[in-house]
């Protein structure tokens, strides 16, 4: 701000702050007075200010811990670089930031970065580094034979079974890549999967894996969670002399990696209906406290849910049990419906798995250490860009078109069987090619793609009479 000294008339720059702690005297060495300094709006230099809320990655956390925050001033050009979410480097000063009470006393000192320059980590898992010995055990561990059953047999190990869940989640790690029209329009590649099922099939459990496992991710329940929570809220920040400023949710936090929502079904209707617009279009649109901005919401969705009476009854139709709107079931490509139904030869064999694991840990040792699983993930989402092959498009497309046909008695059904199914079809077919490290969807990739699909629709689709998969079981 430029100021001129009232006693001699110096006029000189100095920072607004001195000037409102009166710790600026005028420069005119006869002069050397404390003031009154007379302000110049008009000869005065206008740079623009932005603060920001910097946060450690929560993937880099050990359970329980909460990431670390810390304020960032940025000011002329990088004002404008980067939006809530992004991933970053910054380059700054650390500067003290006086804490004072409403009657002027010190109370405390709050560390603050003044940046010089930030870098927006545009590529996926960037921050993940892969040694050329990572390579190579890579590239090794994608020849194998047993590649797919390796990796769904690391998923989880402790739990016993949900194999078709687990392969689902092991493409929804690497999805497929976004796909930009010449229109302007994108097609999303992550691909959003819900489990639907009775208490104690440990949904929790998986979810809790996975957000170990994706080399992103971020975790949150919908029993505790607004949508203020999932997408971003307007808060009044100290650091900022009490303006409204946004703070980003669940979702712009995963963006590029992977957001795990667990008790979907425990979330008030007007909080759902916010993830709308997030999972099909992958970005947040914000109108609040005078705040226009789109925040990107680049993830896949891994959410959980308990059917309307707290456990599936076999005797009642299926899609009326689940508790979620039908635009909000369409937005998930795969829809998991897990019964626990008694059956001795079954229950014999969980419950020898959970007493030889109790006993002796290393049975549940991941075929594919962690550690591993995360690098593979990480190699894959930043190398794979597979295409369809002209096998994989003809086989994709019959199947779609013959669920379609089984689908036409029952247009007001809930389950995902509009256009939007062939799309995930494909995400499912590319994450499986990119799995493989293929750049070529073959017949085989659309199959398993087909294969996890069928498994979902004929959950829904059973006739409670007669236990028979019937298209008009979803009325």
């Amino acid at each position: 701000v430029y100021v001129t000294c009232q006693g001699c008339g110096t006029g000189f720059f100095t920072k607004p702050a001195r000037v409102k702690s009166n710790t600026v005297r005028c420069p005119n060495a006869s002069c050397d007075r404390p003031g009154p300094f007379l302000k110049d709006l008009d000869r005065s230099r206008w740079v623009a200010k932005r603060i920001i809320q910097l946060q450690e990655n929560p993937e880099g956390l050990k359970g329980g811990e909460l990431p670390e925050t810390i304020g960032v001033i940025l000011t002329a050009d990088l004002v404008e670089n980067i939006s809530p979410g992004n991933r970053v480097v910054v380059n700054g000063i650390v500067r003290l930031m006086e804490i004072k009470s409403k009657a002027g006393d010190t109370l405390d000192y709050e560390p603050y970065i003044e940046a010089n320059s930030v870098e927006v980590i545009e590529r996926e898992f960037e921050e993940i580094e892969i040694t050329q010995e990572d390579e190579a055990e890579i590239l090794a561990l994608a020849r194998s034979e047993t590649l797919i059953s390796d990796i769904t047999r690391s998923i989880a190990p402790t739990i016993y079974g949900q194999e078709e869940v687990k392969e689902a989640i092991a493409l929804q790690l690497v999805s497929s890549p976004q796909v930009p029209h010449s229109d302007g329009t994108t097609v999303r590649g992550d691909i959003h999967i819900l489990l639907v099922g009775d208490p104690g099939i440990a949904k929790s459990q998986i979810l809790k894996y996975v957000i170990g496992l994706a080399p992103r991710g971020v975790y949150t329940s919908g029993k505790g969670s607004s949508s203020a929570g999932l997408t971003a809220s307007a808060v009044k920040d100290e650091m900022a002399d009490g303006r409204w400023t946004l703070e980003a949710g669940a979702l712009p936090m995963a963006d590029m990696g992977i957001a795990v929502i667990d008790e979907l079904d425990k979330m008030q209707d007007k909080d759902r209906e916010a993830l709308h617009e997030g999972l099909e279009q992958q970005s947040i649109s914000i109108s609040k406290a005078g705040i226009n901005a789109t925040l990107r919401c680049r993830c896949s969705v891994l959410a959980a849910a308990n059917p309307k009476s707290g456990r599936f009854d076999r005797t009642e139709p299926i899609p009326g049990q689940i508790k979620l709107a039908p635009p909000l079931l369409s937005r998930f490509d795969l829809i998991f419906v897990l019964f626990d139904i008694p059956d001795q030869e079954e229950d014999n064999k969980i419950a020898s798995h959970i007493l030889r694991v109790d006993r002796d840990d290393t049975l549940a040792t991941p075929l594919v250490r962690p550690e591993m699983l995360r690098k593979y993930i990480a190699y894959a989402r930043r190398n794979i860009s597979p295409v369809l092959t002209d096998g994989a498009e003809i086989r994709l497309k019959e199947y779609y078109l013959n669920v379609r046909k089984k689908y036409d008695s029952a247009p007001n059904h809930p389950v995902p069987t509009t256009a939007r199914q062939l799309q995930a079809l494909i995400r499912l077919a590319k994450a499986s090619a990119r799995l493989r490290l293929s750049n070529h969807v073959d017949e085989q990739d659309a199959q398993r793609a087909i294969a996890l699909t069928d498994f979902c629709l004929r959950r829904v689709g059973i006739d409670p009479a007669t236990g028979q998969y019937d298209a008009g079981a979803i009325d």
